[in-house]
Formats: structure tokens, C-alpha cells, sequence
């Protein structure tokens, strides 16, 4: 076993606590702020001289942001059900399927992380405008729930881990699943997806992120308000509210809050996925 003195253990800890700092510290000023009264936030009060838990009220019932805050909720929710829907099978696929072209697929569709974000704005918007080829559902998906959730389905990144993941269970189950004269989806269902729940449960918890913090398109797509985001609503309310950045805070706060407690709730099988992972080719 190696050891340290504490001289040499004096370095690490001064990084690892600039680290945290850096890391902690908006957080912990934006729940400050959040309790203050404008005049406070606009002095750059470092802490409230009084808690004013009705800056939460006033941002709650403004807005329409409990509207605001469930559209956002039934967008992620249905973006994380489509993305496992898609990604799962498509991950045991290429990990386990030998079909043609497999291997050229599969990199060429890594090839397309490399593509930025919002260069591919452009071509979905185009499809979702009904441009491209004629859409279900109506000539047009503009301003529709479909518009905000079905371009997330497929996403490419959640694929890899996945398929990196589901690599790593024995071949030799299959083949005596295959004896025993189980199909693809029977085994997929019965003994791949049990397995892979650790692997499940984070990508879906980067599903939900992705899709509760998104922002450009939504913003490009809705010109009406009826299925506006969190996130565009904050952006409303960031005009509205002008200086008053106790509000702005505590709106912000409301806006996380889901993302922090589904975390808190999944974070063992989030931290079990992670020391399990393995980057096997």
C-alpha cells in the first residue's frame, strides 16, 4: 500500500476543494438569492437578511408557469419512453446481431456526434415543416407535441453506451437461450434488459436532462404558447421580471428541482452503471 504524508496530501486537497468550490458555489448563490428581496439581489447580497419563501409563490402562480412546468414534464417523459423504445433494441442489435454491414453502420452513425447541434437544426426543422416528405398527423408538425418529442427518439450517444454496455454480457448465455429455442426478443426481454438496468436507468436519466433543458428548438418550433417548455417560459420571464433577480433565481431553482430529485432517487443505479462500464470494442 502506498503512502502519503500530509505535506503531500496538502496539493490534492487544495485543488479538490477549488474544484468543488468552483463546482458548488452558483448553486448555493442562487438559493441565496432566491430568498432575498430585489433591493438584496441588486445589492449583491451574499445572504438574505430574511427568508422570503413567497419569492417561490410569486413565481409559481405568474406566467402560467405551472403550465409551464408540466409541459415540460410530459415532453421529457415521452422523449425518455421513444428514446429506450429505439435505442434499446437498436443497441442489442449491433451488440449481439450479426447482420451485414453491422460495423460500417454502426461507426458511420458515430460519425454524427461530430456533427454540432445546431447545424442540424436546420434539416429537422425542415422535416418537422413537412418540406422533406409528407408527415402523419397532419401536413405539419409546427407547434404539436410530436414536433417537440420525435426528433429525440434516436439519439446516437445513448446507443453507444448502451450497445458498449450490453457487449459485455456472455455470448454464452444466447447460445443456451438459442437451445432452448428463444428468439431474439424473447431473450432481449427476458434476460438482456434485466441485466442492463443500471445502463438503463442512466441513459434515461441523460434523456430526461437533455430533454427538460432544451431550449433552441423549442424556441424555433413553437410560436404559439400551449405547449411551451420550462425553459422557454424562462426565458419569458426573464423580460418580464427585468432586474429582479430573486425571482429570476427562484424560477431557476423551480426549473432544476426535477432534474436534482430524480438524480438523488436513481443515483445508485446511476453510480453502479458508471463503475461497470466498460469501453469494450
Amino acid at each position: 500500500m502506498i503512502k502519503f504524508n500530509q505535506r503531500e496530501l496538502i496539493v490534492p486537497y487544495i485543488i479538490l476543494f477549488i474544484v468543488m468550490f468552483v463546482s458548488v458555489y452558483p448553486l448555493l448563490y442562487m438559493i441565496s438569492v432566491s430568498f432575498m428581496t430585489a433591493g438584496e439581489a441588486s445589492n449583491q447580497y451574499l445572504i438574505p437578511k430574511e427568508l422570503r419563501f413567497e419569492n417561490y409563490v410569486t413565481v409559481w402562480t405568474s406566467n402560467n408557469f405551472q403550465q409551464y412546468t408540466l409541459n415540460s414534464i410530459i415532453i421529457s417523459a415521452i422523449i425518455v419512453i421513444g428514446v429506450l423504445c429505439t435505442s434499446v433494441p437498436a443497441a442489442y442489435a449491433f451488440a449481439k446481431i450479426d447482420f451485414p454491414f453491422r460495423d460500417i453502420i454502426f461507426y458511420s452513425l458515430l460519425l454524427s456526434l461530430m456533427i454540432p447541434e445546431i447545424i442540424a437544426l436546420l434539416p429537422h426543422l425542415l422535416i418537422i415543416r413537412g418540406n422533406i416528405f409528407p408527415l402523419p398527423f397532419g401536413p405539419s408538425w409546427m407547434n404539436s407535441l410530436q414536433g417537440l418529442t420525435v426528433p429525440f427518439f434516436g439519439n446516437v450517444f445513448i446507443i453507444f453506451l448502451l450497445r458498449q454496455y450490453i457487449k459485455k454480457i456472455p455470448n454464452e448465455l444466447w447460445d443456451a437461450a438459442r437451445m432452448d429455442g428463444s428468439s431474439h426478443f424473447y431473450f432481449l426481454r427476458k434476460v438482456v434488459i434485466p441485466m442492463s438496468m443500471p445502463i438503463i436507468v442512466t441513459v434515461s436519466l441523460f434523456a430526461f436532462i437533455l430533454a427538460w433543458n432544451s431550449f433552441a428548438w423549442p424556441l424555433l418550433i413553437l410560436t404559439k404558447e400551449d405547449w411551451f417548455p420550462v425553459t422557454v417560459s424562462i426565458y419569458s420571464f426573464i423580460r418580464e421580471a427585468g432586474t429582479n433577480y430573486n425571482l429570476l433565481m427562484a424560477a431557476s431553482l423551480i426549473s432544476i428541482s426535477p432534474v436534482l430529485l430524480l438524480y438523488f432517487f436513481t443515483q445508485k443505479l446511476f453510480l453502479e452503471s458508471i463503475s461497470n462500464f466498460g469501453l469494450k470494442q
